[in-house]
Formats: C-alpha cells, structure tokens, sequence
C-alpha cells in the first residue's frame, strides 16, 4: 500500500523520474553482508589470522577513507578500503591482493543481489507513458554500471548519473541538477524515488524541488521531519498503480 502525504503533489504524471539505485531497486544488506563475508574468509585463510585481525582492520581503513575523502564517490572504494586494511595489518598496499578481495566482494555482491519484485513491470509503464528515466546514484561509474547491467536494467533507463561523474555524493545538488541537464524534462514536475530520508528525499526536495517517494522495507523506516517524503511505499506494485490512476486523469 501506498502512504501518500501530499495529496497536492499527485495530480498528475511527472515530466521525468529520478531513481536511487542501492537498496532502492534491490535490498542492499543481504548482497553486502554475503560479500563481505566472503571477503573476510578469503583473508583469515589467505593469512592465518582470526575473523577479529580482519574485522578490527578493515573498520580502521573503511573509517580512514571515508574520514579523507568525505562525501566523494572514492569514499565507497572497497579496494581502497582493502589497500588500507593490508597496510594496517603491516603488508604493504598488495596491489594484486588488494584487486583479487575487491573481485571477490563484488562477485559475491552481484550473485546475492535480487531486483525487487516489479521493478521492470514499472519501468515498463513508465517508458510506455514516454517519461524520461535516469539513474542518481552514489559510488563509482564502473560498479554501478555494472549493477545495472547485471539487473539487465541498461535499456530500461535514458540516463545515469554517479556521484564519480557528479564530483559528490547526493544530498549535494550537482548529481540532480546533471541528471536534469541530461533529461531535459518538458515540465517542473519531477520525481525523486529512493530509499534513503536525507540523500533522496531531503536531498531531491531542497535541491530541485522533487516530488519525494520512499521504498520502505525492512531497515528502512519512514524519513520524518526534513526527510519526510511526500508518499511512501512498500512495494513497486503500489507504485505500478498510482501511475495508471495518474495515467487516467
């Protein structure tokens, strides 16, 4: 079911729609949590260590990197996350080492990450009513890129924009306002659908006045307050619906 706040800002179809990417389209934690335990077993055997050594090691480097680079897409590298950790533990950077984990979370990652049911039956709809799609995500271009082409999602979207590309992380306005530039909607109306209260939806509604729409599941409760959304929803079904009510009017 869908929870909507702002009945005003539902009466009728968006020029365009903004999608997050991670734990928006998919559930992020489950993909993760099996990569990096999959990670973490492939250095306690590399190196004879205890899941603690890695665990203490790898919380220090990801809390360095992202101490330095801040709201940057690098800021999520695992393999800088990973090249620290082997210099914490006294290796050394361990180029080869370094890019043979990262490809093991990854691998892990892709193989454990699940569309959320409808995604594509929404995207359908939405490419039938001629309403131009774009991708607004954190991280580096090349891994998100390659989520999206593993989904089998890069025909689904006109365009994608990456906080690489952007020079910042969202809430920062630069990776809206360039998804706009790409899109050139022919209206004002303009949808912000993601999971997170602060980077999407705050961030959508102060930096180009979006209409906010939240997918809540489980971890991911309701924004409030600034991150509060305009209508919330559970399931793409729910959103499949709005749209043809919108369709109608």
């Amino acid at each position: 079911m869908i929870k909507i706040n702002n009945r005003e800002r539902f009466s009728r179809l968006p020029d365009a729609i903004l999608f997050d990417t991670d734990n928006t389209l998919y559930p992020y934690d489950p993909a993760h949590l099996a990569a990096q335990q999959a990670v973490r077993e492939k250095v306690v055997s590399t190196f004879s260590i205890r899941p603690e050594e890695f665990d203490a090691a790898f919380k220090q480097a990801r809390e360095e990197i992202k101490f330095r680079l801040k709201h940057t897409a690098s800021s999520h590298s695992r393999l800088l996350y990973l090249q620290r950790m082997l210099e914490i533990m006294g290796l050394g950077s361990q180029v080869l080492l370094a890019l043979d984990f990262e490809q093991t979370y990854w691998r892990t990652f892709l193989s454990n990450a699940i569309l959320f049911d409808d995604v594509k039956e929404l995207l359908d709809d939405i490419r039938l009513l001629g309403i131009p799609t774009a991708i607004v995500t954190d991280l580096t271009a090349q891994i998100q890129f390659r989520k999206v082409v593993y989904f089998g999602l890069d025909h689904y979207f006109d365009y994608i924009v990456t906080s690489e590309e952007a020079g910042y992380d969202k809430p920062h306005a630069a990776p809206f306002q360039i998804a706009l530039e790409k899109m050139r909607p022919k209206g004002e109306v303009v949808w912000m659908i993601g999971d997170n209260p602060v980077n999407d939806i705050q961030g959508g509604r102060e930096t180009i006045n979006a209409v906010t729409l939240q997918k809540v599941h489980s971890g991911t409760p309701i924004g409030t307050q600034a991150g509060a959304p305009d209508a919330a929803f559970g399931e793409f079904a729910d959103l499949r619906r709005l749209i043809a009510q919108l369709g109608q009017i």
